[in-house]
């Protein structure tokens, strides 16, 4: 059967930026220790695994400047290591604790395997920066690394063009200084597009973004081929919408695979079923209860009573699952590429800590997608954008519609009665930002090193993560400190700057806390 259509597949790979030097165990950075260990790895093993096969396949990802710098901090490299030692050391007691329970025991066995082979892709393997191993992957063609705003900023509410701007260019800087090359694709963050945003990528040589579905059907004029085909913008920026159908399989905990029995509860962990002094060493600092992840037990249904997780019906039913995914797409492609006069193209984005974290078994699923696609069919081609553009040079051109793939799919989770405080000392900052970027022409070095740090500041207050946690109301404590505590230290830099009265003890403290983009130059906020 000959081929009839493209499947592109694209995780958002994205963490807020949490180093805290300052204090010796911090909650939030467990976010990065965990995604390591879940997700990042387990993606890692498996394209080695296809790679080493000769499994054609093509994968999309972002990595966000945030989580680039993170994967190259030396001090955040030291603690994973530290926080997986003690995970395998944890294992090692379960395999001796559940020795008498067999329900149990395999499965601790594998988190022991699982940790120890992490603990030496991180450190052996890849020389604690995996990023490298990403680069590989894409320097090998395998997969497209696509960047995002510097800072995860929701570049919609930025009513400052220069702002916007240095997001871009901030990122487009980092992604080449971690991964060789410049980055030919962008995930906007939250999927978030106002018109003339694509003139400011076009500006830093990006050739296409992604939006969510109603991005394109509310474009004008009203796209040809809905979101199964690109358009270009007026500014000759390719987009690609998200197809409804093969994401909500997937990302639906309710209807979609990672709700089935048979994969892994993520809510029941040692860290809370264990005796308090049995697990107190592997758990906070500060003595209360938190994840380990490891984990005993399968959803089971949607009551409390749970079973024993089974690793080996759950692997099971991830290769059915994407058995069922491939013949979707097989069938979707087919009744599409009899209605298009071309070949469809499905666009699946998830974020990528699906995949392993919330949904352990995920990897697996992609694993066995990507081996089947190859294998057993010939209706479907993975694709990244790049191929298809150079596939497909003539689409339609169209004005996308403002969006985001956030609440009801426009701007009310970034801006609403929790968060709609920040805005007003964001765009403030950003003003003053450009005007000592424009009055300081020809610093000295005191000077430039506050005008660099103002500038990372004010990058870190802008991330959309605060604002949307605040919105959740989960670690909004957390997400409101973190505002307040970059607005105050750029309010003081640009009033020290001023008044002539710099600091250096404070300077250098708050250069060694908030040590991103160590390559920033101020002056990407000069309009003028």
């Amino acid at each position: 059967m000959a081929e009839k259509g493209f499947l592109m597949m694209v995780l958002h790979a994205h963490l807020p930026y949490v180093r805290h030097p300052e204090y010796e165990d911090f909650l939030e950075e467990d976010w990065f220790y965990e995604a390591i260990t879940e997700t990042y790895v387990p993606i890692i093993n498996m394209c080695d695994r296809l790679v080493q096969d000769n499994v054609h396949f093509r994968l999309t990802m972002s990595l966000t400047p945030t989580l680039l710098t993170m994967f190259g901090d030396p001090l955040l490299q030291e603690r994973y290591l530290t926080h997986i030692s003690k995970l395998i050391e944890l294992a090692e007691k379960e395999v001796e604790r559940t020795r008498w329970q067999p329900e149990f025991n395999g499965t601790a066995h594998m988190y022991l395997d699982r940790f120890r082979q992490a603990r030496w892709l991180f450190e052996e393997k890849y020389h604690r920066n995996i990023a490298s191993a990403f680069r590989k992957f894409q320097d090998l063609g395998y997969l497209e690394i696509i960047t995002c705003g510097a800072t995860h900023g929701y570049l919609p509410l930025m009513i400052n063009r220069t702002a916007q701007k240095a997001q871009i260019a901030v990122a487009v800087q980092t992604h080449q200084r971690f991964l060789g090359v410049n980055p030919r694709g962008i995930w906007l963050p939250e999927c978030g597009f106002e018109p003339g945003v694509d003139e400011i990528l076009r500006e830093h040589g990006i050739r296409f973004f992604y939006t969510d579905t109603h991005g394109i059907f509310h474009g004008m004029p009203r796209p040809k081929y809905g979101v199964y085909a690109p358009v270009y913008t007026r500014s000759g920026t390719a987009v690609f919408g998200r197809d409804v159908e093969s994401s909500k399989q997937v990302w639906s905990s309710k209807e979609g695979y990672p709700g089935d029995y048979q994969y892994r509860e993520f809510y029941r962990d040692i860290g809370f079923d264990l005796e308090y002094e049995y697990i107190r060493q592997y758990i906070h600092g500060d003595g209360f209860r938190i994840p380990t992840g490891i984990k005993y037990y399968r959803i089971t249904g949607p009551s409390d009573h749970k079973e024993p997780y089974n690793p080996s019906a759950a692997r099971e039913k991830s290769a059915d699952h994407a058995g069922n995914f491939m013949f979707n797409r097989q069938k979707q492609v087919e009744y599409l590429y009899g209605l298009m006069d071309k070949k469809p193209l499905i666009v699946s984005p998830y974020d990528a800590e699906l995949y392993g974290h919330w949904w352990y078994e995920g990897p697996e699923f992609l694993e066995f997608l990507f081996r089947k696609i190859h294998f057993d069919q010939d209706v479907l081609r993975t694709i990244n954008a790049p191929e298809y553009l150079n596939e497909n040079p003539r689409l339609q051109v169209v004005r996308p519609s403002t969006s985001s793939w956030g609440y009801k799919g426009y701007h009310e989770q970034w801006l609403a009665g929790p968060n709609d405080w920040v805005y007003r000392h964001l765009h403030k900052a950003a003003e003053h930002m450009i005007a000592l970027a424009n009055d300081y022409q020809d610093p000295n070095y005191l000077e430039r090193r506050a005008l660099n740090q103002a500038a990372r500041e004010l990058l870190l207050a802008q991330s959309s993560d605060w604002a949307f946690i605040m919105k959740t109301g989960t670690m909004t404590e957390y997400a409101v400190k973190r505002t307040r505590d970059h607005m105050g230290r750029f309010n003081k830099l640009h009033d020290d700057l001023r008044h002539k009265r710099l600091d250096l003890d404070w300077l250098a403290d708050i250069e060694y806390k908030d040590n991103i983009f160590p390559d920033i130059d101020y002056t990407i906020y000069r309009d003028k």
